[in-house]
């Protein structure tokens, strides 16, 4: 049984008849598995690509290439892993025992990714790219649902999952702006940056696994699936028929591809649009930091126009950001500062409530269906996500390819440039505008919701006293 609050039970009653609420440790857990993700995950967004083509040497194409497959296969591991952990049963719950089993071989693979060996020739390069890549894409995918697929088990009130999204977008702002602080001057200045960035992320697989262990001892799931005792193949026609689950879905491989032609493309604007690569710092300090601004707003912002209306408008801020970033001329710092700015505040806004959103689809597909199923729920989203991950990686290294991008010059063309300044605008504008707008048709309204979640606990209920009433038969 599925424990959900009473929407008719006042907030004294529901904190003694019902789960316990969240507490700060819950809150910081969580933040901090995020963080522990993002420690690996955009480590590799930021900075793989121009790894393979400053340092492995892999040129601008191919390295394209190497991202879109690797990530799209990504997403296919993600539907296996939530398949998986929906039949996972363990003493310590069904995700979060994967933090630990999962995530310390994760930080040691993020290690080999950017540790690629001298002297295997082009080929040998490539196919080590692949190889560490893909490899890591899959594990990734051990951790992440699990970890995506626990704000739903955690709690089924719709305030503390605002509160969930919010702290784990800014436990991935302090990880991603962290990144930034450490790896940017390595790449501006470092003499040997294979062994500068072999060392660093010996030192974030470390930080990270001290956060999964961390999250594993405190969190918590409270709300028990129905799907375990579902087939494989009864949560796929269950997913099928979730269409507010399956519009976000088509909405985040929009927003991601936007967001991963900016995360990808963001230091070689900095380096050779405006000249000076450390002023990535500062660009991703107005992207990312924003969520330290936006997301303690998030549950205001479900208050005062609901998730689906707050989304759209983030959206379509994010575009207007990103068309300031492609239009915006170089030499008028201010400009470009500023357009990163509102990009920031728009896309803040869209993955805090992209999180809440998922956690409400989950309910609506037991609703909708009788079958609970987190992980199988999560993993079609992270699917989507990295689809559009890769779709905006290679978007991101096709187009300064075409731009006339030279791997590894000190000085590029004003060609290249150009390329680098309008697809680093551009591709949010277009992609994150498209999830914007996609939107619109999202039939899960805060009303409704609310009133599926006081279905689910009066259905719920009934099931209890039968059970009840059963037990007491053959007694």
């Amino acid at each position: 049984m599925s424990v959900v609050p009473d929407r008719h039970e006042p907030d004294a009653e529901r904190r003694t008849s019902g789960p316990p609420l969240l507490t700060t440790k819950h809150y910081l857990a969580y933040a901090g598995g995020d963080a522990a993700n993002n420690l690996t995950f955009s480590l590799v967004s930021m900075f793989l690509l121009v790894y393979y083509t400053d340092v492995a040497d892999i040129a601008a194409d191919v390295a394209g290439t190497i991202l879109l497959v690797a990530r799209v296969w990504g997403a296919v591991t993600d539907v296996a892993a939530g398949q998986l952990v929906d039949q996972t049963s363990t003493r310590w719950g069904r995700f979060r025992p994967y933090f630990l089993f999962a995530g310390i071989p994760l930080m040691l693979l993020s290690i080999a990714v950017f540790t690629v060996p001298g002297g295997l020739g082009t080929t040998g390069t490539v196919v080590y790219a692949y190889a560490s890549y893909m490899l890591f894409s899959l594990v990734y995918s051990l951790t992440n649902i699990p970890f995506g697929s626990l704000s739903a088990a955690m709690s089924q009130r719709s305030d503390e999952r605002a509160k969930l999204s919010g702290a784990r977008s800014i436990g991935s702002a302090v990880a991603i702006i962290g990144l930034a602080i450490v790896v940017v001057p390595q790449i501006s200045r470092s003499d040997d940056l294979q062994r500068s960035l072999t060392v660093t992320t010996i030192g974030f697989a470390a930080l990270g696994v001290l956060l999964y262990v961390y999250l594993f001892r405190n969190s918590r799931e409270i709300a028990r699936a129905e799907a375990d005792k579902a087939s494989p193949g009864k949560r796929l026609k269950a997913l099928g028929k979730n269409r507010p689950l399956l519009l976000l879905c088509l909405s985040a491989l929009s927003v991601l591809a936007g967001l991963f032609v900016m995360q990808t493309l963001q230091i070689y604007y900095a380096r050779d649009v405006l000249g000076h690569a450390d002023l990535t710092i500062l660009l991703t300090v107005l992207t990312t930091g924003a969520m330290f601004v936006v997301s303690p707003l998030v549950p205001r912002i479900v208050t005062a126009v609901g998730k689906k209306k707050g989304f759209v408008v983030a959206g379509l801020i994010t575009a207007v950001g990103g068309l300031g970033i492609a239009l915006a001329p170089p030499s008028v710092l201010v400009l470009p500062i500023l357009a990163f700015a509102v990009y920031g505040v728009g896309i803040a806004a869209c993955q805090s409530l992209m999180w809440a959103l998922q956690a409400d689809t989950v309910d609506y597909g037991e609703w909708r269906t009788g079958v609970r199923s987190e992980g199988i729920n999560y993993s079609a989203l992270s699917f989507s996500r990295k689809v559009g991950q890769g779709i905006g990686g290679g978007v991101a290294a096709w187009g300064i390819g075409v731009g006339g991008y030279v791997a590894g010059s000190a000085s590029q063309s004003q060609g290249a440039r150009d390329a680098i300044r309008i697809v680093t605008g551009l591709g949010p504008a277009v992609f994150v505008g498209l999830g914007a707008l996609l939107m619109l048709a999202y039939p899960l309204t805060e009303r409704r919701y609310q009133r599926i979640v006081g279905e689910l606990t009066d259905r719920n209920r009934a099931r209890a006293l039968a059970d009840e009433e059963s037990a007491s038969v053959r007694q």
